[in-house]
Protein backbone atom coordinates (compact mmCIF):
# COMPACT_ATOMS: atom_id res chain seq x y z
CA UNK A 1 0.00 0.00 0.00
CA UNK A 2 0.93 3.60 -1.07
CA UNK A 3 0.77 6.32 2.08
CA UNK A 4 -1.42 9.63 0.37
CA UNK A 5 0.07 12.47 -0.01
CA UNK A 6 -2.64 14.25 2.88
CA UNK A 7 -0.72 12.52 5.07
CA UNK A 8 2.58 14.36 4.09
CA UNK A 9 1.32 17.77 3.89
CA UNK A 10 -0.50 17.12 7.17
CA UNK A 11 2.39 16.67 8.76
CA UNK A 12 4.21 19.28 7.53
CA UNK A 13 1.59 21.48 8.14
CA UNK A 14 1.69 20.49 12.28
CA UNK A 15 5.31 21.22 12.40
CA UNK A 16 5.02 24.61 10.39
CA UNK A 17 7.65 26.62 12.65
CA UNK A 18 10.56 24.16 11.68
CA UNK A 19 9.44 24.01 8.49
CA UNK A 20 8.80 27.50 7.76
CA UNK A 21 12.76 27.95 9.19
CA UNK A 22 13.98 24.81 7.11
CA UNK A 23 12.24 26.73 3.95
CA UNK A 24 13.83 30.09 4.54
CA UNK A 25 17.41 28.20 4.51
CA UNK A 26 17.12 26.68 1.51
CA UNK A 27 15.32 29.90 -0.58
CA UNK A 28 18.68 31.13 0.96
CA UNK A 29 21.05 28.73 -0.73
CA UNK A 30 18.81 28.64 -3.91
CA UNK A 31 18.56 31.86 -4.46
CA UNK A 32 22.58 32.79 -3.87
CA UNK A 33 23.18 29.63 -6.22
CA UNK A 34 20.59 31.34 -9.06
CA UNK A 35 22.05 34.27 -8.70
CA UNK A 36 25.65 32.99 -9.38
CA UNK A 37 24.47 31.07 -12.13
CA UNK A 38 22.42 34.16 -13.74
CA UNK A 39 25.63 36.75 -13.24
CA UNK A 40 27.41 34.10 -15.15
CA UNK A 41 24.94 33.90 -18.23
CA UNK A 42 24.47 37.43 -17.74
CA UNK A 43 28.19 38.12 -18.94
CA UNK A 44 28.14 35.71 -21.68
CA UNK A 45 25.07 36.73 -23.19
CA UNK A 46 26.37 40.37 -23.10
CA UNK A 47 29.16 39.26 -24.89
CA UNK A 48 27.63 36.77 -27.26
CA UNK A 49 25.24 39.31 -28.22
CA UNK A 50 28.08 41.61 -29.07
CA UNK A 51 29.61 39.56 -31.90
CA UNK A 52 26.74 38.67 -35.07
CA UNK A 53 26.63 35.13 -36.59
CA UNK A 54 27.84 36.25 -40.15
CA UNK A 55 30.68 38.67 -39.21
CA UNK A 56 34.31 37.65 -38.65
CA UNK A 57 36.79 38.99 -36.76
CA UNK A 58 40.50 39.14 -37.89
CA UNK A 59 43.07 39.25 -35.45
CA UNK A 60 46.97 38.82 -34.70
CA UNK A 61 47.73 34.69 -34.28
CA UNK A 62 47.27 34.32 -30.21
CA UNK A 63 45.94 37.36 -29.37
CA UNK A 64 43.24 36.73 -26.42
CA UNK A 65 42.18 40.35 -26.65
CA UNK A 66 42.07 43.42 -29.86
CA UNK A 67 44.04 45.32 -27.54
CA UNK A 68 46.86 42.76 -28.14
CA UNK A 69 46.47 42.73 -32.02
CA UNK A 70 47.72 44.19 -34.51
CA UNK A 71 46.80 43.73 -38.35
CA UNK A 72 48.80 45.83 -40.95
CA UNK A 73 46.71 48.43 -43.44
CA UNK A 74 48.49 46.55 -46.29
CA UNK A 75 47.23 42.90 -45.08
CA UNK A 76 43.70 44.36 -44.74
CA UNK A 77 44.22 45.88 -48.48
CA UNK A 78 45.01 42.38 -48.99
CA UNK A 79 41.70 40.90 -47.13
CA UNK A 80 39.38 43.34 -48.61
CA UNK A 81 39.78 41.81 -52.43
CA UNK A 82 38.41 38.13 -50.85
CA UNK A 83 34.98 37.82 -53.06
CA UNK A 84 33.86 35.90 -49.66
CA UNK A 85 33.40 39.75 -47.82
CA UNK A 86 30.20 41.08 -49.17
CA UNK A 87 30.12 44.78 -50.75
CA UNK A 88 28.23 47.62 -49.78
CA UNK A 89 25.79 49.46 -52.41
CA UNK A 90 28.63 51.76 -53.89
CA UNK A 91 30.96 48.58 -54.22
CA UNK A 92 33.23 48.66 -51.03
CA UNK A 93 33.85 45.96 -48.42
CA UNK A 94 31.31 45.35 -45.58
CA UNK A 95 33.74 45.79 -43.15
CA UNK A 96 35.87 47.88 -40.69
CA UNK A 97 39.07 48.48 -39.28
CA UNK A 98 39.19 49.18 -35.95
CA UNK A 99 41.65 49.93 -33.13
CA UNK A 100 41.40 49.90 -29.63
CA UNK A 101 42.92 51.38 -26.65
CA UNK A 102 41.94 52.34 -23.14
CA UNK A 103 41.47 55.26 -20.94
CA UNK A 104 40.64 56.43 -17.45
CA UNK A 105 37.45 58.13 -16.23
CA UNK A 106 35.91 58.49 -12.66
CA UNK A 107 32.71 56.06 -11.99
CA UNK A 108 29.38 58.14 -9.87
CA UNK A 109 29.38 57.59 -6.53
CA UNK A 110 32.72 56.27 -5.33
CA UNK A 111 35.17 58.11 -8.04
CA UNK A 112 36.94 55.27 -8.41
CA UNK A 113 39.09 55.15 -11.94
CA UNK A 114 37.73 52.30 -14.74
CA UNK A 115 39.30 51.28 -17.15
CA UNK A 116 37.27 52.11 -20.20
CA UNK A 117 37.63 50.81 -24.49
CA UNK A 118 37.82 53.58 -26.85
CA UNK A 119 37.47 51.80 -30.35
CA UNK A 120 38.20 53.74 -33.57
CA UNK A 121 36.07 52.67 -36.19
CA UNK A 122 36.00 53.56 -39.60
CA UNK A 123 33.35 54.24 -41.54
CA UNK A 124 31.74 50.99 -42.44
CA UNK A 125 31.18 50.16 -38.92
CA UNK A 126 27.71 51.65 -38.10
CA UNK A 127 26.22 49.75 -41.15
CA UNK A 128 28.06 46.51 -39.79
CA UNK A 129 27.04 46.49 -36.52
CA UNK A 130 22.95 47.40 -36.81
CA UNK A 131 22.14 46.71 -32.72
CA UNK A 132 24.09 50.01 -32.26
CA UNK A 133 21.87 52.91 -32.18
CA UNK A 134 22.65 56.86 -32.07
CA UNK A 135 20.25 57.58 -28.65
CA UNK A 136 21.51 61.75 -28.04
CA UNK A 137 23.27 63.83 -30.15
CA UNK A 138 24.94 63.32 -33.46
CA UNK A 139 27.50 61.32 -34.98
CA UNK A 140 31.53 61.99 -34.97
CA UNK A 141 32.51 63.36 -37.80
CA UNK A 142 35.61 61.51 -39.25
CA UNK A 143 38.83 63.22 -39.06
CA UNK A 144 38.05 65.62 -35.98
CA UNK A 145 38.32 65.12 -32.26
CA UNK A 146 35.07 64.11 -31.27
CA UNK A 147 33.84 61.07 -29.95
CA UNK A 148 30.50 59.17 -28.98
CA UNK A 149 29.74 57.10 -25.47
CA UNK A 150 27.50 54.00 -25.46
CA UNK A 151 25.00 54.64 -22.87
CA UNK A 152 26.63 52.11 -20.05
CA UNK A 153 29.40 54.24 -19.59
CA UNK A 154 27.19 57.59 -20.08
CA UNK A 155 24.76 56.35 -16.77
CA UNK A 156 28.04 55.20 -15.00
CA UNK A 157 30.83 57.44 -15.37
CA UNK A 158 31.13 61.02 -14.31
CA UNK A 159 31.84 63.89 -16.87
CA UNK A 160 30.23 62.26 -20.25
CA UNK A 161 27.37 64.20 -21.02
CA UNK A 162 26.91 65.66 -24.52
CA UNK A 163 28.93 68.60 -24.77
CA UNK A 164 31.59 68.09 -22.50
CA UNK A 165 35.30 67.02 -22.76
CA UNK A 166 37.44 63.81 -22.48
CA UNK A 167 41.08 63.31 -21.91
CA UNK A 168 42.71 61.04 -24.93
CA UNK A 169 45.90 60.43 -24.96
CA UNK A 170 47.43 64.48 -25.42
CA UNK A 171 44.42 65.98 -26.48
CA UNK A 172 40.84 67.08 -25.10
CA UNK A 173 37.75 65.22 -27.41
CA UNK A 174 34.36 66.70 -27.40
CA UNK A 175 31.44 64.03 -26.52
CA UNK A 176 28.66 64.67 -29.01
CA UNK A 177 26.52 61.85 -28.81
CA UNK A 178 25.31 58.92 -26.95
CA UNK A 179 24.95 55.33 -28.44
CA UNK A 180 22.55 52.87 -27.65
CA UNK A 181 24.39 49.53 -27.59
CA UNK A 182 21.49 47.45 -26.12
CA UNK A 183 23.10 44.79 -24.12
CA UNK A 184 25.63 44.56 -26.00
CA UNK A 185 29.77 45.40 -25.14
CA UNK A 186 29.61 48.27 -27.23
CA UNK A 187 27.54 49.50 -24.89
CA UNK A 188 30.71 49.89 -22.44
CA UNK A 189 33.01 51.40 -24.90
CA UNK A 190 33.93 55.08 -26.79
CA UNK A 191 33.72 55.17 -30.28
CA UNK A 192 35.66 57.67 -32.39
CA UNK A 193 37.48 57.56 -35.57
CA UNK A 194 39.96 55.20 -36.31
CA UNK A 195 42.90 57.24 -38.07
CA UNK A 196 42.61 60.25 -35.78
CA UNK A 197 43.31 57.60 -32.80
CA UNK A 198 45.72 55.79 -34.74
CA UNK A 199 47.59 59.56 -34.74
CA UNK A 200 47.40 59.97 -31.47
CA UNK A 201 49.00 56.89 -30.31
CA UNK A 202 51.45 56.44 -33.19
CA UNK A 203 50.48 52.93 -34.32
CA UNK A 204 51.21 54.46 -37.82
CA UNK A 205 49.44 52.25 -40.06
CA UNK A 206 48.37 49.61 -37.80
CA UNK A 207 44.91 48.67 -37.07
CA UNK A 208 43.86 46.15 -34.36
CA UNK A 209 41.18 44.35 -36.26
CA UNK A 210 39.67 43.86 -39.06
CA UNK A 211 36.09 42.94 -38.89
CA UNK A 212 34.25 41.83 -42.21
CA UNK A 213 30.40 40.85 -42.63
CA UNK A 214 30.71 37.24 -44.91
CA UNK A 215 28.87 37.18 -48.23
CA UNK A 216 27.51 33.95 -47.32
CA UNK A 217 27.40 32.59 -43.91
CA UNK A 218 29.04 29.12 -44.83
CA UNK A 219 31.79 30.64 -46.64
CA UNK A 220 34.16 31.22 -43.30
CA UNK A 221 35.91 28.07 -44.21
CA UNK A 222 36.54 28.89 -47.06
CA UNK A 223 38.20 32.84 -46.41
CA UNK A 224 39.94 30.88 -43.79
CA UNK A 225 41.65 28.34 -45.66
CA UNK A 226 42.60 31.43 -48.40
CA UNK A 227 44.16 33.80 -45.19
CA UNK A 228 46.20 30.34 -44.35
CA UNK A 229 47.74 30.16 -47.93
CA UNK A 230 48.19 33.51 -48.48
CA UNK A 231 52.00 33.99 -47.33
CA UNK A 232 51.42 37.82 -46.28
CA UNK A 233 48.98 36.68 -44.04
CA UNK A 234 50.74 34.13 -42.04
CA UNK A 235 50.21 36.12 -39.11
CA UNK A 236 46.84 36.70 -38.95
CA UNK A 237 43.73 34.19 -37.87
CA UNK A 238 39.98 34.79 -38.78
CA UNK A 239 37.88 34.08 -35.85
CA UNK A 240 33.59 33.61 -35.78
CA UNK A 241 32.90 37.34 -34.26
CA UNK A 242 30.12 35.39 -31.44
CA UNK A 243 32.80 32.81 -31.16
CA UNK A 244 35.74 35.44 -30.53
CA UNK A 245 33.60 36.99 -27.80
CA UNK A 246 32.40 34.16 -26.14
CA UNK A 247 36.11 33.63 -25.39
CA UNK A 248 36.49 36.61 -23.94
CA UNK A 249 33.81 36.14 -21.36
CA UNK A 250 35.09 32.60 -20.88
CA UNK A 251 37.65 33.35 -17.72
CA UNK A 252 35.66 36.47 -16.31
CA UNK A 253 32.51 33.54 -16.19
CA UNK A 254 34.23 30.52 -14.84
CA UNK A 255 35.76 32.60 -12.24
CA UNK A 256 32.50 33.80 -11.29
CA UNK A 257 30.88 30.37 -11.36
CA UNK A 258 34.10 28.70 -9.58
CA UNK A 259 33.81 31.10 -6.65
CA UNK A 260 29.98 31.46 -6.62
CA UNK A 261 29.29 27.80 -6.30
CA UNK A 262 32.31 27.52 -3.79
CA UNK A 263 30.52 29.88 -1.59
CA UNK A 264 26.96 28.20 -2.07
CA UNK A 265 28.11 24.50 -1.34
CA UNK A 266 29.28 25.71 1.76
CA UNK A 267 26.20 27.26 2.67
CA UNK A 268 24.35 24.32 0.96
CA UNK A 269 25.52 21.70 3.66
CA UNK A 270 23.85 24.22 6.38
CA UNK A 271 20.38 24.01 4.18
CA UNK A 272 20.61 20.18 3.95
CA UNK A 273 22.10 19.61 7.60
CA UNK A 274 18.82 22.12 8.60
CA UNK A 275 16.77 19.89 6.38
CA UNK A 276 18.54 16.72 8.26
CA UNK A 277 17.52 17.50 11.61
CA UNK A 278 13.86 18.92 10.80
CA UNK A 279 13.26 15.35 9.28
CA UNK A 280 15.32 13.31 12.44
CA UNK A 281 12.74 15.41 13.95
CA UNK A 282 9.98 14.01 12.27
CA UNK A 283 11.14 11.06 12.98
CA UNK A 284 11.84 10.63 16.46
CA UNK A 285 8.17 12.39 17.28
CA UNK A 286 6.21 9.98 14.75
CA UNK A 287 7.85 6.47 16.24
CA UNK A 288 4.45 5.51 17.48
CA UNK A 289 2.65 6.78 14.34
CA UNK A 290 5.25 4.76 11.75
CA UNK A 291 5.28 1.59 14.42
CA UNK A 292 1.09 1.94 13.58
CA UNK A 293 1.30 2.31 9.82
CA UNK A 294 3.47 -0.46 9.79
CA UNK A 295 1.23 -3.04 11.86
CA UNK A 296 -1.49 -1.37 9.67
CA UNK A 297 0.43 -3.29 6.33
CA UNK A 298 2.32 -0.07 5.24
CA UNK A 299 6.08 -1.64 3.81
CA UNK A 300 8.95 -0.01 4.38
CA UNK A 301 9.44 1.19 0.81
CA UNK A 302 6.44 3.61 1.58
CA UNK A 303 7.38 5.18 4.82
CA UNK A 304 11.11 5.50 2.97
CA UNK A 305 8.93 7.35 0.14
CA UNK A 306 6.78 9.01 2.85
CA UNK A 307 9.75 10.76 4.13
CA UNK A 308 11.67 11.20 1.18
CA UNK A 309 8.73 13.23 -0.53
CA UNK A 310 8.39 14.96 2.16
CA UNK A 311 11.99 16.30 2.41
CA UNK A 312 11.25 16.95 -1.35
CA UNK A 313 8.81 18.95 -0.62
CA UNK A 314 10.35 20.96 1.84
CA UNK A 315 13.52 21.50 -0.76
CA UNK A 316 10.77 22.11 -3.63
CA UNK A 317 9.53 25.06 -1.50
CA UNK A 318 12.51 26.76 -0.59
CA UNK A 319 13.64 25.98 -3.95
CA UNK A 320 10.63 27.77 -5.73
CA UNK A 321 10.51 30.59 -3.47
CA UNK A 322 15.00 31.26 -3.72
CA UNK A 323 14.52 30.85 -7.49
CA UNK A 324 11.26 33.49 -7.84
CA UNK A 325 13.39 36.42 -5.83
CA UNK A 326 16.45 35.45 -8.11
CA UNK A 327 14.61 36.63 -11.14
CA UNK A 328 13.91 40.04 -9.62
CA UNK A 329 17.60 39.93 -10.27
CA UNK A 330 17.51 40.37 -14.02
CA UNK A 331 16.53 44.40 -12.87
CA UNK A 332 19.71 44.96 -12.12
CA UNK A 333 22.97 46.07 -13.79
CA UNK A 334 26.31 46.98 -13.19
CA UNK A 335 29.73 46.95 -14.31
CA UNK A 336 33.37 45.45 -13.13
CA UNK A 337 36.48 45.25 -15.11
CA UNK A 338 36.70 42.12 -18.09
CA UNK A 339 39.44 40.01 -16.76
CA UNK A 340 39.93 39.36 -20.74
CA UNK A 341 40.62 43.30 -21.64
CA UNK A 342 41.12 44.53 -18.76
CA UNK A 343 38.04 47.64 -19.36
CA UNK A 344 34.99 47.81 -17.63
CA UNK A 345 31.85 46.01 -18.74
CA UNK A 346 28.36 46.58 -17.85
CA UNK A 347 26.39 43.41 -17.74
CA UNK A 348 23.02 42.16 -16.34
CA UNK A 349 21.63 38.92 -14.77
CA UNK A 350 19.84 36.64 -17.32
CA UNK A 351 17.55 34.19 -16.25
CA UNK A 352 17.54 31.30 -19.05
CA UNK A 353 15.66 27.74 -19.59
CA UNK A 354 19.40 26.37 -18.47
CA UNK A 355 20.02 28.70 -15.43
CA UNK A 356 16.18 27.27 -14.47
CA UNK A 357 16.88 23.44 -15.08
CA UNK A 358 20.22 23.54 -13.02
CA UNK A 359 18.54 25.15 -10.21
CA UNK A 360 16.04 22.80 -10.05
CA UNK A 361 18.37 20.00 -10.48
CA UNK A 362 20.27 21.83 -7.28
CA UNK A 363 17.45 22.09 -4.68
CA UNK A 364 16.05 18.76 -5.59
CA UNK A 365 19.58 16.99 -4.77
CA UNK A 366 19.80 18.99 -1.57
CA UNK A 367 16.34 17.50 -0.61
CA UNK A 368 17.03 14.19 -1.10
CA UNK A 369 20.50 14.15 0.44
CA UNK A 370 18.92 15.77 3.62
CA UNK A 371 16.01 13.44 3.76
CA UNK A 372 17.44 9.94 2.69
CA UNK A 373 18.72 9.49 6.06
CA UNK A 374 16.13 10.16 8.24
CA UNK A 375 13.74 8.53 5.76
CA UNK A 376 15.72 5.25 6.14
CA UNK A 377 15.79 5.72 9.62
CA UNK A 378 11.83 5.66 9.39
CA UNK A 379 11.49 2.93 7.55
CA UNK A 380 13.67 0.12 9.38
CA UNK A 381 12.27 0.39 12.72
CA UNK A 382 11.01 -1.88 14.11
CA UNK A 383 7.15 -2.73 14.90
CA UNK A 384 7.49 -3.98 18.39
CA UNK A 385 9.99 -1.13 19.56
CA UNK A 386 7.73 1.86 17.81
CA UNK A 387 5.34 0.68 19.30
CA UNK A 388 6.23 0.37 22.93
CA UNK A 389 7.57 4.12 22.51
CA UNK A 390 3.69 5.29 23.42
Amino acid sequence: MKIPLTYNIRNLWTRRLTTALTVTGIALVVFVFAAVLMLSQGIEDTLVATGSKDNVIILRKSSQSEMMSAVSRDQIGILSTFPEIGQTQDGKPFATSDVVTLINLTKKGSNDMGNVSVRGISTGAIALRPQVQLSEGRWFQPGSYEIVVGNKIHDQFNAVETGSSVQIGSKLWTIVGVIDGGKTGFASEVWTDADIIMNEFGRGTTFSSYTVKLKNVDDFESLKTKMETEQRLQDLEAKREQDFYLEQSKFMAEFINGLGIFITIIFSFGAMIGAMITMYASVANRTVEIGTLRALGFRRRSILAAFLIEALALSSVGGIIGLFLASFMGFVSFSTTNFGTFSELAFGFSLSPSVIMLTVVFFLTMGLLGGFLPAVRASRMNIINALRAS
